[in-house]
């Protein structure tokens, strides 16, 4: 079978179809019926609404498109990239890592049958190895392309991944200098969030904003997203949920404001217990998330079973967790040589908290700092040293991790706590007055709730 007709008869695509009809039908009936349109939001969507299910159905169609020209002129090595580019859109779009098999295979074969000037292949190509965490490798196609806005959007991705935010500002700069769009503005916001440059970061998150059009409805509900999480690691709830039901009501099933949803729930909850409706409503993402995790494994699947494992640890089902928080483990480790993450492993082996898991999570993230320094894997090496008791080591990271000024009050709380194991009260203080500083209510709730959203830390 050929690659261009196994897309169809391959199991992603039905286990897209599957996955987005029961995130939409179970979710909208559980949450969004009641809750997501309940009040006016300043960040509302000032475009129709895509049907649910339209943007895959979208790419499909160009999927389809690009398979008939290819059925036509065999040998079309541009319109073999134009498909692996496809590929890639829906990759991104359900989360499934089968779609990224295809676009690296298609893109592959597009370059054996054109290799001079085939810049939309090697483009793939790089962006697949960014995804892998092979920056090296991306870097090194990168270089094979004349500068352009969609090469230099991953090489400042890549740059805020290897911890180099000056650089990744640099250049995000020079992005938005040449063609000021949606995509470019937000780039620009994520290597100054890097920074902690947090008001620059809203300002050009807004400017994102207003720069939409309509046919970028993925992007808009991205970037709601991105700055929602800005707004609740700085305590500001209410803008966070503002911005997170604003991203549903562009796409009503997308994994990542779904899951940061979750996540203020989970710290909604843990703030004020009695207050169930939270835990109700985080609960049944979790499920949603957990019952199609058969039927369609995305790169988002983790981080909804550790959010249940979390649940059901808080109201003492520890039997049923420990089980959660295997599927958890298990699902990671089944792709951790392709687009599993070390660094998500090593985070859910140190909750789980047996000593053979404290010592390989130490290993994982040794060997993941190699590739990749941002704050956020500088953060977890030292939590995996604090747990090894590995004082010094932890420290160290520790600083490496507030280097760049990031302002994050899970990053600061864990240094107040390397602080106080180290016997330096002074400096805990201080680590908890920047806690504080950064975000004023952050608490018990907020502590439980950590490490359950996504976004806003490099590649995840």
């Amino acid at each position: 079978m050929n690659i261009q007709n196994y897309a169809f008869s391959l199991s992603p695509q039905k286990k897209m179809i599957a996955a987005v009809m029961s995130l939409a039908v179970g979710l909208s009936i559980a949450y969004y019926a009641t809750t997501a349109f309940s009040r006016p939001n300043p960040w509302k969507y000032r475009f129709q609404r895509p049907e649910v299910g339209s943007v895959t159905k979208n790419i499909q169609q160009e999927i389809a498109f690009h398979q008939q020209r290819i059925q036509q002129q065999p040998t079309a090595g541009l319109e073999r990239a134009s498909l692996a580019s496809s590929y890639l859109k829906m990759a991104r779009a359900t989360g499934d890592s089968s779609w990224y098999l295809l676009a690296e295979q298609t893109a592959q074969q597009s370059l054996s049958q054109l290799s001079v000037n085939n810049y939309g292949a090697i483009l793939v190509l790089a962006k697949i190895a960014a995804a892998k965490h092979d920056f090296t490798t991306a870097k090194s196609l990168l270089k094979q392309i004349p500068p352009q806005s969609e090469s230099l959007a991953l090489l400042t991705t890549i740059q805020l991944a290897v911890g180099d935010a000056p650089t990744a500002q640099q250049t995000a700069n020079t992005l938005v200098q040449r063609v000021p769009t949606m995509g470019n503005y937000a780039l620009k916001a994520l290597a100054e969030v890097a920074r902690g440059q947090d008001q620059a970061a809203i300002q050009d998150f807004k400017a994102a904003i207003a720069a939409e059009e309509s046919d970028e409805a993925g992007s808009s509900a991205w970037i709601r997203t991105l700055l929602g999480r800005l707004y609740y690691k700085r305590g500001q709830l209410q803008q966070a949920d503002d911005l997170y039901r604003s991203a549903l009501q562009i796409l009503p099933q997308y994994p990542p404001a779904l899951l940061n949803s979750a996540e203020l729930a989970v710290r909604k909850w843990q703030s004020n217990p009695k207050e169930t409706q939270h835990l109700q409503q985080a609960s049944e993402i979790y499920r949603q998330f957990f019952l199609t995790n058969q039927q369609a494994p995305t790169v988002y699947d983790h981080v909804a079973l550790r959010g249940l494992a979390r649940i059901q640890r808080l109201q003492g089902e520890t039997t049923q967790a420990d089980k959660t928080w295997e599927r958890a483990v298990a699902r990671l480790r089944s792709d951790l040589d392709g687009f599993g993450h070390r660094r998500e492993l090593a985070q859910l082996l140190m909750e789980r908290g047996k000593e053979k898991d404290l010592t390989e999570a130490l290993a994982l993230m040794q060997a993941e700092i190699k590739t990749r320094q941002d704050p956020e894997t500088w953060h977890t090496l030292a939590m995996a040293y604090l747990q090894m008791k590995q004082l010094p080591a932890a420290e160290q990271a520790m600083q490496k991790a507030l280097k760049s000024g990031i302002l994050d009050p899970g990053i600061a709380d864990r240094a107040a706590a390397i602080a106080i194991a180290r016997g330096d009260v002074a400096q805990a203080k201080k680590y908890q007055e920047l806690v504080k500083s950064i975000d004023p209510l952050f608490d018990t709730g907020a502590k439980q709730a950590l490490g359950l959203g996504v976004g806003l830390s490099g590649l995840n």
